[in-house]
């Protein structure tokens, strides 16, 4: 019975390691896309003549930083 008792709780360990992780990786994605669309936004509005280069530059710079932390997996 205690072998049955480890193995479930070692089960329960892993299903709660495999959602945390999800759940991490879905919020990455979620700050991807964020940050796109800041980007766009600014970009935007540099076009349109009420944005500014140093703006559309910060988005870029906070893109980059969060790729090179979470990778680009929400570009696809």
């Amino acid at each position: 019975m205690a072998g049955f008792l480890d193995r479930a709780k070692e089960q329960a360990q892993k299903g709660l390691a495999q959602g945390k992780e999800k759940v991490e990786e879905v919020q990455a994605q979620r700050a991807g896309n964020d940050l796109l669309r800041k980007l766009g936004a600014a970009y935007y509005a540099e076009q349109r003549g009420n944005g500014s280069p140093q703006q559309v530059q910060q988005a870029m710079a906070a893109l980059e930083a969060h790729i090179a932390q979470n990778g680009d997996a929400f570009l696809k």
